[in-house]
């Protein structure tokens, strides 16, 4: 390889490290942004009973004004274990077909007064943000009297919704810091909940766990099944490289 050429894929690999690094940089200040670290929801996708709990609170908390529009009501029954009158007599209250996807009732109009837009879709939302930024979202909510409806996020500052799980939760506020020398704005530094809602602490972060796990399948509904089927590939390549060693040494016994 010639000095000039050398040189030029030295510089191709600094280019991309400088990418990557640039790439780092941009990720850590859209954290900080954010609200700072994220707490780990921990969710299990092989727990069966977990996405049920999700699905129903989803259903009762989340799905008056979010859709999951790429997840149909049979896909959702055969993959969480439940019958076809479980969930459309608990599940179902847009009064949609059992293989029709979840869509909301809401009208767009309704959405773009009520909250300045039509709320989003849900769907893809775990791939997008992952399980993390969804449990440390849905556990982020505080009283904010300047905003519209009321309610803030510390990981979502200024969102416009108000905490769906307030019930659950209790009212929380925020602890602010001091003010920002540039700005003036006190940085929101903790929560605390000062009127406690109607379930247990460990029992809201055990549902908002529940809400996490059935978003991140609703998210990639195969990820159940490829996760079942996974040992038995496992299986079939070590079978398969077995096979492979014996032909390798029945080709090459009589070879010296």
């Amino acid at each position: 390889m010639t000095k000039s050429k050398l040189l030029r894929a030295r510089s191709r690999v600094l280019s991309r490290l400088a990418t990557f690094a640039a790439g780092l940089l941009v990720s850590a200040s859209a954290l900080a942004a954010s609200g700072g670290d994220l707490q780990q929801a921990g969710v299990d996708l092989t727990d069966q009973a977990s996405l049920q709990r999700g699905a129903k609170l989803y259903m009762n908390y989340c799905a008056g004004c979010h859709s999951l529009k790429y997840l149909r009501y049979s896909r959702m029954a055969e993959d969480l274990g439940l019958t076809e009158e479980e969930v459309m007599d608990n599940l179902n209250f847009t009064g949609a077909k059992f293989g029709e996807q979840i869509h909301v009732s809401m009208r767009e109009e309704d959405g773009d007064a009520w909250f300045g837009k039509m709320p989003p879709d849900l769907s893809l939302i775990s791939r997008v943000r992952g399980s993390d930024w969804i449990y440390t979202y849905l556990k982020s909510f505080y009283l904010d009297e300047s905003r519209p409806l009321g309610w803030n996020n510390q990981l979502f500052p200024n969102v416009s919704m108000p905490n769906p799980l307030w019930e659950m939760q209790g009212l929380q506020h925020a602890e602010f810091g001091a003010p920002d020398p540039d700005t003036a704005e006190r940085p929101v530094v903790g929560l605390r909940v000062t009127d406690p809602g109607n379930v247990e602490p460990q029992v809201f972060d055990q549902s908002v766990r529940d809400i996490t796990a059935f978003l991140e399948y609703a998210g990639e509904p195969a990820a159940l099944k490829r996760q079942s089927i996974g040992v038995w590939v496992i299986l079939f390549l070590a079978a398969f490289t077995f096979l492979a060693w014996l032909l390798k040494s029945e080709y090459w016994r009589d070879v010296k």
